[in-house]
């Protein structure tokens, strides 16, 4: 195997694949990164059983050939290397790495031993990359972080026709977002609930194109791994999906709110990180609406105490509620309008933020946020 490469698509390419590596792989041999040269393309594959990538670039091969080496190592040596081409060679048990007047010599890893990638699932559609990337990212602050509670700690998606819904839920809050796709099949029905720090990852690395395809296995194959495809611009990456029955979160939205509360949200966003200064672990930010008036307190007793006061429209009676404030906060950072609207039934009962584009339009649904409250004082 030998090929030249542009240190820059070489960087990239290597440090976008090892992303999927596992910190503490199982077997040294899933610290690999795959490299496949061939009619003037290099493929760079990673699996760990769980998490494949597959990024292609363009390459002038002067010997087709597949290697496998230390993938941390390979991204590290390509990000250090200076701005000129980059010659590699398979010579024996190691791999020449030359750029300019650096020299690298890296062993290589037994590529008969490197499992076999799943195959890429089908493209069952595609769905504009910002929107996604952004739905990922409201939607994955409510996963659980407790791997005790691991269904918890996925994200279910949810698609019907031309309509998708991403969920999650750590049983403290729970964030909903509606988006549009464009399907193959506009039949195409399916449900899959994956790790909320892969759709993560795909956000980050897979979303600067205009679309992002994405495919999911035929559950109706028994012999399929249950898989679901992510692809854009030459990089393609798949997950096994997380299997169990994922709680019934959307009967916990109420029917309906009989008590709103409007304000500017960057205004309440800069308020709450203030109050919430003197806010000691595990205690709350307090709210209470009034017409035209919402009061923050946070601390009591002898502790450290701050208020602040926002301008509010209120419609329905007064209500005083209190909340985690970096649950508060997450929520209020993922939102992109400029309103936020607090949906109450009862001081008590679990509030529904919503977003409005003006204090005095309707709200906004697309994204829908569940606050438990907490109890003053604690």
């Amino acid at each position: 195997m030998k090929f030249t490469v542009a240190r820059d698509v070489l960087a990239e390419a290597v440090s976008w694949t090892a992303r999927a590596l596992p910190p503490r792989p199982a077997s040294p041999i899933l610290g690999g990164v795959r490299i496949h040269a061939a009619d003037e393309e290099l493929t760079l594959s990673s699996f760990d059983y769980e998490v494949s990538a597959n990024s292609r670039i363009p390459a002038e091969v002067v010997e087709a050939g597949d290697v496998l080496v230390s993938g941390r190592l390979l991204a590290d040596i390509s990000k250090s290397l200076p701005n000129k081409p980059v010659s590699v060679e398979l010579d024996g048990q190691k791999v020449s790495i030359v750029c300019g007047s650096s020299r690298f010599a890296l062993p290589v890893m037994p590529l008969d031993e490197y499992p076999l990638l799943p195959a890429q699932p089908e493209a069952a559609g595609a769905v504009d990359s910002q929107t996604l990337s952004q739905a990922i990212a409201q939607v994955s602050i409510a996963a659980s972080r407790d791997d005790t509670l691991p269904l918890l700690t996925g994200v279910r998606i949810e698609i019907e026709g031309e309509h998708m819904t991403l969920l999650a839920t750590d049983r403290y809050r729970l964030a909903m977002r509606e988006l549009d796709w464009q399907p193959v099949d506009t039949s195409f029905s399916q449900v899959a609930l994956v790790k909320a720090r892969i759709l993560q990852e795909v956000a980050k690395s897979m979303t600067s194109g205009a679309k992002v395809d994405l495919g999911m296995s035929d559950e109706t194959q028994p012999s399929a791994s249950s898989l679901i495809g992510f692809a854009s611009q030459g990089r393609r990456t798949t997950s096994t999906l997380m299997n169990g029955d994922y709680p019934a979160v959307r009967r916990l939205f109420p029917e309906s709110t009989p008590i709103h509360a409007i304000c500017d949200r960057q205004a309440l966003l800069e308020a709450v990180k203030r109050v919430s200064l003197v806010a000691e672990r595990k205690t709350s930010v307090r709210l209470a609406f009034t017409e035209g008036q919402l009061i923050l307190e946070a601390g009591q007793g002898d502790n450290a105490q701050a208020s602040e006061a926002l301008e509010a429209t209120l419609i329905g009676e007064d209500i005083a509620t209190a909340f985690n404030p970096q649950f508060l906060l997450e929520g209020l950072q993922v939102m992109d309008t400029d309103f936020v609207r607090f949906g109450f039934t009862h001081p008590t009962k679990p509030a529904v933020m919503t977003g409005q584009t003006k204090a005095d339009e309707g709200e906004v649904t697309e994204f829908r946020y569940l606050l438990m409250p907490i109890r003053f004082g604690v």
